[in-house]
């Protein structure tokens, strides 16, 4: 059973999970070893395991398949794209994979970027955060199934009555009985008013990168979330004896992630960075990036800041910094790794 931390508050250092973070996949699908790292991490005590989606797979089919493979630990999408389906579709997959894995079902919505968006999708990136609003609201309503769902708001309008309507629809009640009507809505989240909606709107935050010494940076955007919420952090670990060499893993990360995913006008991930205290940095190494110089943008990134949302060197260096993550509103901390760093980090934190 896992423990709920008060956002920043006073909790204990025993209370922090482990979630595997299996990602998207890359030119070929992984068969069968994304089912077997969820089955090595069920065994050790994992609490979560989670699956992704950009341009290529989606994220419910693989974490379905992992459902059918596994008993007790939780399935949650990081993220499943707004974007990719309607509120009401993406409803439907949760509700589905709620029943099918007996109630281990967790949503991780996020809006992306407007590469991906406007490149991908093909629809207007604007406004997301009301838009996320409307989304989850619309999501709230099929899981509680209390009365036909509507909206009015001007994103997802239900029914719809716009250009080309047939002025036929009506509201509707989900005809499947959902599992649970509080099934935990988490948000992918870095621009500040969407943080601070996220700790208004859902039941768990989804960080890219967070830094436990920077708390400051988050504080008044989380001072209103709800008794039990829950912060799954994503943070890239390598054990390894050379602490500059187990960072540059990290730092190619940011790198590319900092560089090049957003343009040059809007990066979110660029403007967190400057938001954390390396405002001059984030823009070196987003200039080196558009250069074409992304060795350079790599080494541009400060080894202080790398260094800080990771988990690399020793084991035993690990295991002191856990304890600075323990001490974090953080509840669960998401690992990408084989089964021998699962293993290594199940030894260190639970």
């Amino acid at each position: 059973m896992r423990s709920l931390k008060t956002i920043f508050g006073v909790k204990t250092l025993s209370d922090l999970e482990l979630g595997l973070q299996l990602g998207y996949w890359g030119a070929m699908a992984p068969g069968m070893a994304h089912v077997e790292l969820a089955q090595e991490a069920e065994s050790l005590g994992y609490d979560s395991v989670w699956t992704a989606e950009s341009w290529g797979n989606d994220a419910f089919t693989p974490l379905a398949w992992i459902g059918a493979h596994t008993s007790k630990i939780r399935l949650g999408t990081s993220v499943a794209q707004l974007s990719a389906r309607t509120p009401t579709a993406c409803a439907m997959s949760a509700l589905a994979l709620d029943h099918m894995s007996n109630g281990r079902m967790i949503l991780g919505l996020g809006v992306s970027g407007p590469q991906v968006v406007e490149g991908w999708y093909g629809q207007p990136f604007s406004k997301p955060v009301s838009r996320t609003r409307e989304y989850v609201d619309i999501i709230r309503q099929v899981m509680r199934r209390e009365a036909p769902v509507t909206n009015d708001g001007e994103h997802y309008p239900l029914p719809y009555n716009g250009p080309n309507a047939w002025g036929m629809g009506k509201p509707l009640k989900p005809i499947t009985h959902p599992l649970r009507a509080d099934l935990p809505i988490f948000l992918g989240a870095e621009g500040p008013k969407n943080v601070e909606q996220t700790a208004e709107i859902a039941d768990g935050w989804l960080p890219l990168y967070y830094s436990p010494y920077r708390q400051e940076v988050y504080e008044s955007q989380l001072k209103n979330a709800k008794e039990g919420f829950e912060i799954t952090a994503m943070v890239m670990v390598n054990v390894c004896d050379n602490v500059d060499e187990a960072l540059y893993m990290v730092k190619s990360m940011l790198g590319f992630y900092i560089g090049g995913m957003g343009s040059k006008k809007r990066n979110f991930h660029k403007e967190l960075m400057s938001r954390m205290g390396f405002e001059e940095e984030a823009n070196r190494i987003q200039d080196l990036f558009f250069e074409g110089k992304r060795e350079e943008a790599i080494e541009a990134v400060p080894a202080e800041f790398a260094d800080e949302i990771s988990l690399v060197g020793p084991k035993e260096r690990i295991a002191e910094k856990i304890v600075d993550w323990k001490k974090s509103p953080v509840t669960t901390l998401n690992i990408m790794g084989d089964t021998t760093l699962l293993r290594t980090m199940a030894e260190i934190v639970l």
